[in-house]
């Protein structure tokens, strides 16, 4: 996983701000765990990042354990937890792999967050122990959010620019993608390795592990095909409000999961 944690090192402060940039996953998906979430309760957030949901459950009063791969993101979550004033929200910021989570105790948490490591774990053996490992942390009962990131919008964002995704600038390099859910950027620099997933798989996938489906959503759904000078529209007009909760209401419509560029799994563990 040295790749991953290359990749997010050299842009750590980007990445706190990256949700702000593109506000409209992190609005739906903070919908929806809201939704879900206990009352109040522990949270483990896996994959946290700089820790922007971290911050948000600690504000709302859940008490957080984050854990990220990338020890430089590790810093800056505790760096922004510090400066807001939310320490005694946490119990800990941890460096550590989803695929293997022995610092946390089993059925240790509420309500499990894991938001990043399924698409960034590229082999079914890693992305079978992360999920082993979220259902052994989770209490009996309790929730788990896991993100993925949808095939049918990669193929979307390839055939429209292909020389931003290459080696998708080419139709059998895509094909083979079509097949295979598996990208690894030639440019040097660019996103990261990852792995795609057909829609219809992700519900088995997670069941197969013990948990029960409640909803899957898409983070940006209908939003992800609409350029910045559309976007502009109709927040000139005042109504980008209203147009951001079209798109929580139809979040999950399932003919609209596929176009979605992030997914966003709930379930339960049985």
């Amino acid at each position: 996983m040295n790749n991953v944690v290359d990749y997010y090192s050299s842009f750590w402060e980007r990445e706190w701000t990256r949700l702000d940039r593109e506000p409209l996953e992190f609005k739906i998906n903070w919908h929806y765990i809201r939704k879900y979430l206990p009352v109040s309760g522990s949270v483990l957030d896996i994959g946290a990042g700089p820790g922007k949901y971290s911050i948000e459950l600690a504000k709302n009063g859940y008490m957080v354990t984050l854990a990220d791969l990338t020890p430089s993101l590790v810093d800056l979550a505790r760096q922004k937890a510090t400066e807001l004033g939310l320490l005694q929200q946490f119990h800990g910021f941890h460096v550590a792999d989803a695929r293997d989570l022995s610092p946390f105790p089993d059925k240790g948490f509420d309500a499990c967050l894991m938001l990043g490591p399924l698409y960034h774990l590229q082999t079914d053996e890693d992305r079978t122990s992360a999920v082993q490992e979220l259902h052994r942390v989770t209490k009996n009962g309790g929730f788990v959010f896991a993100a993925f990131r949808s095939r049918t919008n990669h193929i979307m964002s390839s055939l429209a620019a292909p020389e931003n995704w290459k080696p998708h600038d080419t139709f059998d390099a895509i094909h083979d993608f079509f097949q295979t859910g598996i990208f690894n950027h030639n440019d040097k620099g660019r996103f990261t390795g990852a792995y795609f997933y057909h829609v219809d798989e992700i519900k088995p996938f997670m069941e197969s592990f013990g948990f029960l489906t409640v909803q899957l959503i898409g983070s940006t759904n209908i939003g992800a095909t609409l350029t910045p000078d559309q976007w502009r529209y109709w927040q000139d007009r005042g109504e980008e409000e209203k147009v951001t909760e079209l798109l929580i209401e139809t979040a999950a419509d399932p003919a609209l999961l596929g176009m979605s560029s992030h997914l966003l799994y709930i379930g339960k563990k049985q």
